[in-house]
């Protein structure tokens, strides 16, 4: 038994070593792939005989700064002051669940990108409690521009389509850098859904989230990421 024991603790020991490890090397080089993009790869129906997967990796001083806020706007507008949760959000999300109104979650841009980088698709206390595990190392190892510049070139953002410049190129026919703020709100507003709704054309609904998320950005202001943590 207590061999055994010993042989558990070395592995956990391991495990913290080779994940921390792997969020330090991501500090700096790009990310190849993500396990959502080959899960969704063999997803896709057999008899298609090209199977999407469509990723470009790009600098975040090659993404608009539009695309940034949008996004920022859309999916957590706290982003550059929290330390990876929104305690509100969580709290916001838990009551509405709890009155058994339509399922909504409290997750930040920082534990969106926890979950799409290392972890898999689904609702599981494992998965959850290894999200704010990586969420926790993202947030210290990781400065608040390379947590968006990975968040935008690894999230899902069409079928079969990842990343600010993959996006770009599919639903409006050029790079990143070139999107206008009605364009990136439109990137933004799939991302709920990103294999479900299109950002162009745009749905009725799709049109309506575009207009909230370009006030929302008028409300925000200028984008800075040096905006020092809440305590």
């Amino acid at each position: 038994m207590k061999k055994l024991i010993r042989f558990f603790i070395k592995l956990i020991f391991l495990w913290i070593i080779l994940s921390a490890g792997l969020v330090i090397i991501y500090r700096w080089v790009p990310v190849p792939i993500t396990p959502l993009m080959v899960i969704r790869y063999y997803e896709q129906p057999k008899e298609n005989e090209r199977k999407m997967w469509k990723h470009d990796w790009e600098p975040l001083e090659a993404i608009s700064k539009n695309l940034q806020l949008a996004v920022i706007c859309s999916e957590d507008q706290t982003f550059v002051k929290h330390h990876g949760f929104d305690v509100k959000a969580i709290e916001k999300a838990y009551e509405n669940n709890k009155k058994g109104r339509r399922i909504k979650g409290g997750s930040t841009i920082s534990q969106q990108t926890a979950k799409n980088v290392f972890l898999w698709p689904g609702r599981s206390w494992l998965r959850k409690g290894l999200e704010a595990y990586f969420t926790f190392l993202i947030e210290l190892v990781w400065p608040k521009e390379r947590i968006i510049e990975v968040y935008l070139n690894s999230i899902e953002m069409g079928n079969g389509v990842y990343g600010a410049e993959a996006a770009s190129r599919y639903w409006f026919k050029k790079p990143a850098s070139k999107l206008t703020q009605y364009e990136a709100a439109a990137i933004a507003a799939i991302l709920p859904n990103p294999r479900h709704y299109k950002a162009q054309p745009a749905t009725t609904y799709i049109q309506g989230r575009k207009q909230w998320i370009v006030k929302q950005m008028g409300f925000y202001g200028p984008l800075d990421y040096s905006v020092p943590n809440e305590e």
